[in-house]
């Protein structure tokens, strides 16, 4: 079934009726949350809570170069495929992971695991291609990326800020994703040299008095000129200049001196841990798609000592961000993703590696619209096929749109073609939905 209300997160517990809360002050309050220059803002508890559940968000935690699936979510133990880290017992019964994952062992009531991707593509152009977009390339689309739909989807039309912020650049020096067909509006803002983006502060020689007078001047020509004019090109360009405004007022939320030095401590100094603060900052503020991303997790070497240091980390610092998240009441309304282009091979290579292997590996999901504690999909006693519940990229997203609350099968349009979001025939996958 189809839900288009906006406000619907996937569970049955957010499915009650709160139609009549608080009425136009409900709109009224997420009007005033547009405004990402503060954190907190809303001080009526009760306005601020319901806010908070309306809006979806998204963190997508990326792993650059393929993470293991064996050191991760799907370990063989025993197996002459399974490497030397044990399996333990999750806070589930019947579902464990690997042993370097002893934080997230105890917080896997707030994750789906799903242990049967099998798509395909073992290139590290494609299969990112693939698995940022959902589906393979076609000639004369250019699809649009997981975060440029979610921007358009659960973005807000009067946003002055970007709606989706990547914090990755491939090893190559080359930003990935992208807003295709759906264009500029949608882009992400790539923060690929530190946590600020360029060029937002205030030059110093500007006082904020000129400042302020620079914009009113400006609004006053602009609205001279479009009096008897009409045009989107004029449109756009006096939302580009309001976005613009925006992020330049909204300069704190990427600055972690903003944040508690205790907060700080608990996530840990790497950057990979400031990239998730921030990650959490901007959806606090109602940035709905932010893309972090740890790499490098290419193991063809030394996949154990690899995966001891990263997995290691992303335990920590997943499991930090999950309680954070359900501490400031945000986890049923955001959805946490593990994912990268690849799994890698269950045989281990004479450089005690893992190669490039797409045909049976895993991702989470964790929050918003998912049921927790569980675990789709099997592969053999080795790892290397799917036994049960086989699915590919096309069914992940389609279960990722229908967890937020969107229909998977709605068409866009590119001229007058219809551009499905998956393609006729793609099913979620339901197990794994609240």
């Amino acid at each position: 079934m189809a839900h288009s209300f906006r406000g619907w997160c996937g569970s049955a517990d957010h499915g009650v009726s709160r139609r009549g809360f608080l009425g136009s002050t409900v709109a009224a309050g997420s009007a005033f949350a547009a405004n990402m220059t503060v954190l907190n803002v809303l001080k009526n508890p009760a306005l601020a809570e319901e806010i908070k559940r309306q809006e979806k968000r998204v963190i997508l935690l990326w792993l650059a170069g393929g993470a293991s699936q064996l050191e991760t979510w799907d370990p063989k133990p025993g197996r002459p495929t399974g490497g030397p880290f044990r399996a333990i017992d999750t806070n589930v019964p019947g579902i464990r992971i690997s042993e370097l994952m002893p934080k997230l062992a105890q917080r896997q009531q707030h994750t789906a695991i799903i242990r049967s991707l099998n798509t395909k593509n073992a290139d590290h152009g494609g299969g990112t291609d693939l698995m940022e977009t959902g589906r393979p390339k076609e000639p004369g689309i250019n699809y649009p990326d997981l975060g440029a739909i979610l921007a358009r989807e659960l973005g807000r039309a009067d946003s002055q800020v970007p709606d989706y912020v990547s914090m990755y650049t491939s090893t190559e020096g080359r930003h990935k994703g992208g807003s295709g067909f759906l264009g500029a509006r949608y882009a992400p803002m790539f923060l690929d040299k530190d946590l600020t983006p360029d060029n937002i502060r205030r030059l110093e020689s500007i006082s904020d008095l000129d400042h302020q007078q620079r914009m009113e001047l400006r609004n006053l020509l602009s609205t001279r000129f479009a009096r008897a004019r009409e045009g989107n090109t004029l449109g756009s360009h006096n939302s580009a200049y309001a976005r613009v405004r925006g992020l330049m007022a909204s300069e704190k939320l990427f600055d972690l001196s903003q944040e508690p030095d205790s907060v700080r401590a608990r996530y840990g100094p790497t950057q990979f841990a400031e990239q998730v603060i921030v990650a959490r900052r901007l959806c606090e503020a109602g940035v709905p798609f932010v893309k972090t991303a740890r790499a490098w997790w290419d193991s063809h070497g030394q996949n154990f000592e690899t995966h001891l240091e990263l997995v290691s980390e992303l335990d920590h610092v997943m499991s930090t961000l999950l309680d954070d998240l359900q501490e400031r009441g945000l986890l049923d309304s955001t959805l946490v993703i593990t994912l990268g282009e690849f799994g890698r091979t269950p045989g281990i290579n004479p450089s005690l590696g893992r190669d490039h292997f797409a045909n049976a590996w895993s991702a989470s999901l964790s929050g918003c619209g998912i049921k927790g504690g569980t675990a789709f999909g099997k592969t053999d006693e080795d790892g290397n096929k799917v036994v049960e519940g086989e699915v590919g990229a096309e069914a992940l997203f389609a279960t990722i749109f229908n967890a937020l609350g969107i229909d998977h099968q709605k068409n866009y349009y590119l001229g007058a073609r219809p551009v499905p979001l998956t393609n006729p025939g793609t099913e979620p996958i339901q197990e794994v939905l609240a």
